[in-house]
């Protein structure tokens, strides 16, 4: 919501202050220069970039529209999600959440958290690990090891669709004198016509620099920018499940897991202890009586 109340806010700016100063919009406004700009720009993006990267930025422009899922509930939630698993392990054992980790989409516990399920690179992050500690051999060092090649890998793969945009927005400045040599070109061809046509002509060319400069910085650019830092918010969560499980898997208790995850979560969003002690006590208090039942 608020890049689309941004990019408004852009194009608000620009053309009050080109209003203001005695402009008439509709000499801004020239089909054939934005129809080079984009429809090039958007070759560009087709030649230079496979399927699936082309898809990531589908993804991340709608990411951008729907905004941050990564507040402060979902981090809360998921806390309080790994304390019942944990509480789960610890008192029946790794294999009795062998099901659960062998078909998350199938489990009672995760269940209650579709959005966990949703997801599917946490969900893979967690089940993944998880399944490693439930056949065993594998050092809490290994597994650390293991956990962080998979976050290495998921970013690279998440900042791939950035850069492709981020290189549309570098290239959109350059098209937009491609547009402008394309209006000087008509114009040189009419210099014999009558001076208020060759003045039209000429406010046209440079409409498309116009163009290419505002889409670049104003629109693509900032987008791209918004993208990387969902990529990097998203990087932070799985941050905070590999500080949880690692600690569980080193022998702490679910409470102190819980609390070193608590801690690696980004200040602006973090919980505090009581908010989370709260949240994981009630949930478990909840789930005595079903239980019992």
């Amino acid at each position: 919501m608020f890049a689309i109340i941004g990019i408004l806010l852009v194009f608000g700016a620009v053309l009050g202050g080109f209003l203001m100063e005695k402009g008439h919009v509709e000499v801004l406004l020239q089909p054939a220069e934005l129809l080079i700009i984009a429809g090039a720009g958007a070759g560009t993006l087709l030649v230079a970039n496979p399927i699936h990267i082309l898809k990531g930025i589908l993804g991340g422009l709608k990411g951008v529209v729907g905004g941050s899922s990564f507040k402060k509930e979902r981090y809360l939630s998921t806390l309080k999600m790994m304390y019942q698993f944990l509480n789960k392990v610890r008192k029946e054992g790794l294999l009795s959440v062998e099901n659960d980790v062998e078909k998350p989409g199938e489990s009672p516990l995760f269940k209650e958290y579709p959005e966990f399920l949703k997801d599917h690179h946490a969900r893979e992050f967690v089940c993944d690990t998880l399944r490693m500690a439930i056949t065993g051999g594998v050092e809490p060092f290994d597994m650390d090891q293991m956990m962080d090649l998979d976050m290495e890998v998921h970013h690279h793969n998440a900042t791939q669709p950035i850069q492709a945009l981020s290189t549309v927005a570098d290239s959109l400045p350059g098209l937009g004198i491609v547009a402008a040599v394309l209006g000087v070109v008509i114009t040189m061809g009419a210099l014999g016509g009558p001076p208020s046509e060759i003045g039209h002509k000429v406010a046209a060319a440079l409409v498309g620099t116009f163009l290419g400069i505002l889409l670049c910085y104003g629109v693509v650019g900032p987008l791209s920018s918004n993208m990387t830092k969902t990529a990097e918010e998203h990087n932070s969560y799985l941050h905070v499940l590999r500080v949880l499980m690692l600690s569980f898997l080193k022998g702490s208790a679910p409470m102190i897991a819980i609390e070193m995850a608590r801690r690696a979560i980004p200040a602006h969003v973090r919980p505090t202890f009581d908010e989370m002690e709260k949240r994981c006590k009630s949930q478990s208090a909840a789930a005595e009586p079903a239980a019992a039942a």
